[in-house]
C-alpha cells in the first residue's frame, strides 16, 4: 500500500525567494525564478531569473548539463527502460501500457539537466534513482492510489485554491500530493493541474513532468534530489550532524524522511535500494555510498 505521506512534498509558503519573498534568496546556490521559486533547472535559471542564476560559490556545485549524445534518450534506450520497468504493463496493472517510454523521454526533455548532467556514470546513476523511486512509490508504476482517494488533499490557500468538486490525492510516478502541489508543479510545466488534476493519472508525458519536476525542485530546507545524485549538493554542518550526506539515502530522506528515516531498518527504505542496485546493475554503474537513511534525521 502507498503511503500517501511519501508523496506529500511540503506546506510551502506563497513564495521562496526574490521579489516575491522579500528580496530573499535561494538555499544551496539554487536560482531564484521570475516567479520566485528557487530550482537549477533553465525554467529557474534562464529568462527571468532574479538571483543566483550562474553561480553562488556555496552548497550547491553547479554542473553543466552534458550536451553530447543529447537528451535522456541517449543515457537509458527503450530496450533497457523495458528491461528496468519490468512489470508495469503486466494484465494485471492497472496502469499497464500508461508509462511509455517516449512520455518519459518528452517529459525529460522539459527538463534539461535531469540525465544530462556529468559524466556517463552520474548521468546513469541519476536516471537509475529516479526510476527506483518511483517504482518503490507506485509499487510498478501505477498512476493513482490503490486503495482509490481517502481525502480530497485540499489545505485552505489563496495563491493554490482548490477547484470545486477535485481531489488532490497522489498521482503519478511520484504521488504528487495536495493542491499547493498540484499548483507549483502546473505551473512549472504550463498546465491547469489545479483544474485539472486528473491529467496526473490520464496524460503520461504530464504524469512524468511532474515527476521529474519534484526531482528537480529544491523545498527548503530539503535540497532537490538532482544536486544530490550528480554530486552538486554540499552538506550543511547542520546536515552533516545530522547523518545526511552525499549517497541515495539523503534522496529517500527527500521523498518520505518523517516516516521512513533515522529509526534503524526500514523495509520500505531497504526496497527502494533495491530497486536502486538492479537498475544500477543494468547500467553497469557503480552504487556511491550512503544508500540508506537508517540513522539521518528527517529534514525539519
Amino acid at each position: 500500500m502507498l503511503a500517501m505521506a511519501a508523496m506529500v512534498i511540503g506546506n510551502v509558503r506563497a513564495s521562496q525567494c526574490g521579489s516575491q519573498a522579500g528580496g530573499a534568496t535561494c538555499p544551496n546556490c539554487l536560482c531564484c525564478s521570475r516567479y520566485g521559486w528557487c530550482g537549477s533547472t533553465p525554467e529557474y535559471c534562464g529568462e527571468g531569473c532574479q538571483s543566483q542564476c550562474s553561480s553562488c560559490g556555496g552548497g550547491v556545485t553547479p554542473v553543466t548539463p552534458n550536451p553530447v549524445g543529447g537528451g535522456v534518450s541517449s543515457v537509458i534506450s527503450r530496450s533497457l527502460f523495458n528491461q528496468m520497468l519490468l512489470h508495469r504493463n503486466d494484465p494485471g496493472c492497472h496502469a499497464r501500457g500508461f508509462y511509455t517510454y517516449d512520455a518519459f523521454v518528452a517529459a525529460a526533455a522539459a527538463f534539461p539537466g535531469f540525465g544530462t548532467t556529468g559524466g556517463t556514470a552520474t548521468r546513469k546513476r541519476e536516471v537509475a534513482a529516479f526510476l527506483a523511486q518511483t517504482s518503490h512509490e507506485t509499487t510498478g508504476e501505477w498512476p493513482t492510489a490503490p486503495n482509490g482517494p481517502t481525502s480530497n488533499y485540499c489545505t485552505p490557500s489563496t495563491q493554490w485554491p482548490c477547484a470545486l468538486g477535485k481531489s488532490y490525492y497522489g498521482r503519478g510516478p511520484i504521488q504528487l500530493s495536495h493542491n499547493y502541489n498540484y499548483g507549483q508543479a502546473g505551473r512549472a510545466i504550463g498546465a491547469d493541474l489545479l483544474g485539472n488534476p486528473n491529467l496526473v493519472a490520464t496524460n503520461p508525458t504530464v504524469s512524468f513532468k511532474t515527476a521529474i519536476w519534484f526531482w528537480m525542485t529544491a523545498q527548503p530546507p530539503k535540497p532537490s534530489s538532482h544536486p544530490v545524485i550528480t554530486g552538486q549538493w554540499k552538506p550543511s554542518a547542520a546536515d552533516r550532524a545530522a547523518e545526511r550526506v552525499p549517497g541515495f539515502g539523503v534522496i529517500t530522506n527527500i521523498v518520505n524522511g518523517e516516516i521512513e528515516c533515522g529509526h534503524g531498518h526500514d523495509n520500505r527504505v531497504a526496497d527502494r535500494i533495491g530497486f536502486y542496485k538492479r537498475y544500477c546493475n543494468i547500467f553497469g554503474i557503480g552504487y556511491g555510498g550512503n544508500l540508506d537513511c537508517y540513522k539521518q534525521s528527517p529534514f525539519a
